[in-house]
């Protein structure tokens, strides 16, 4: 967005919130941006408190404690506080806003990411409810294993119990695929859920020069959900055709180290890095150089690592999820496919041995990045 449109954009957030009486933002948050594990959601939570703060609002984003951070910290205009562990952070935060310690508020958001805050039970004031996707299996891939009764209880709050408290809130979420998922699953009326779609930074953009070899790269936390197995059994099956294909891995998790046994056990040491955390410019760089982005992923509420991408001119290959079904435009931006290690592994080799694909969905890459503004 140029600037000047940009400035006219951001001053028509604070006049609406003037018009609606509405000066100090408080937003709930699972985590916050600085967590090693953060991603999509704490990408989301902190540029609309950015730009909400850039618009004159007086803004508190409270989240739980952050690994080697401050619990308070001033970042982009705003005020970060992150107090409680994974879990604590629930009853902590809420008893925190019911009693008032963290100052005055006109307004809340809650970011309901799996284990809800309950808003709608304790706030009185004007709020708003920001849920990416519904988890629904997530709870089974996370807990299923060591703590399935915990996984039934987590499936059984978020898909049965919250949704009546929530059942008469305002919803936002990111693309129409989840809203229906949403809907369809959580029994929330349509009229209540709105579709916004996030934006994309104004650093991610085309420059440098691709890789010399085909080059795949995949950016998110490393957890179950994202099925980095899949995509890791996937690459192999493209390194049939693609014989020199390499994949760069990006995130932290604890999955790392089973990750680590099946790229051994696929014999991928020379093709398979996993690059744990980078800055925002060594992203770009990753994503500037791929030929592809690629995600396995059984869950998103967009998949903003393949707009990101996209910005930067590199189509992408994923499963056909919600989310990604709005993130990418079949045939124009990426390849959409059934979530097997076969499929997957044919968009790979498809795209990846085609040049005049690679670059017809490139080209629609920028297009469709080119759209989407915060």
């Amino acid at each position: 967005m140029p600037g000047e449109q940009r400035a006219d954009a951001v001053a028509k957030i604070g006049d609406l919130a003037a018009g609606a009486g509405i000066r100090r933002v408080h937003v709930l948050s699972w985590r916050d941006l600085a967590d090693v594990e953060a991603g999509g959601s704490e990408v989301h939570a902190s540029e609309i408190a950015r730009l909400w703060a850039e618009a004159g609002l007086e803004v508190t984003l409270r989240s739980s404690y952050a690994q080697g951070q401050p619990t308070t910290v001033q970042r982009d205009g705003y005020r970060v506080v992150r107090r409680a562990g994974r879990y604590m952070v629930f009853p902590r935060a809420v008893a925190t806003e019911m009693l008032g310690r963290l100052g005055p508020r006109d307004g809340l958001v809650e970011y309901w990411n799996g284990m809800p805050f309950l808003s709608p039970l304790w706030e009185r004031r004007p709020s708003v409810v920001v849920l990416h996707h519904v988890h629904g299996e997530m709870w089974r891939m996370v807990l299923g294993a060591e703590t399935p009764a915990l996984a039934k209880a987590g499936e059984l709050l978020e898909g049965r119990i919250a949704p009546l408290a929530y059942r008469r809130s305002r919803i936002v979420t990111l693309s129409e695929s989840s809203k229906a998922d949403i809907v369809q699953q959580l029994g929330l009326r349509a009229a209540n859920v709105d579709v916004v779609a996030p934006g994309v930074d104004a650093r991610f953009s085309p420059g440098g020069e691709r890789s010399a070899s085909p080059l795949v790269v995949a950016v998110g936390r490393l957890v179950p959900v994202k099925r980095y197995d899949l995509l890791l059994a996937a690459c192999a099956e493209a390194r049939r055709t693609i014989g020199d294909l390499q994949l760069v891995i990006v995130g932290e998790g604890y999955e790392r180290p089973a990750l680590e046994e099946r790229v051994r056990a696929l014999d991928g040491d020379s093709w398979v890095r996993f690059a744990g955390f980078l800055r925002d410019h060594e992203v770009v760089d990753l994503y500037r150089r791929a030929w592809v982005v690629a995600s396995a992923s059984a869950r998103e509420g967009w998949g903003m690592a393949l707009t990101e991408a996209a910005a930067c001119g590199t189509p992408a290959v994923a499963t056909r999820i919600g989310g990604h079904e709005d993130a990418v435009r079949p045939g124009e931006s990426g390849l959409l496919t059934d979530g097997t290690a076969a499929a997957l592994g044919a968009g790979l080799a498809q795209v990846l041995s085609d040049t005049a694909l690679r670059e017809r969905l490139a080209a629609g890459a920028l297009r469709r990045a080119s759209e989407l503004t915060w």
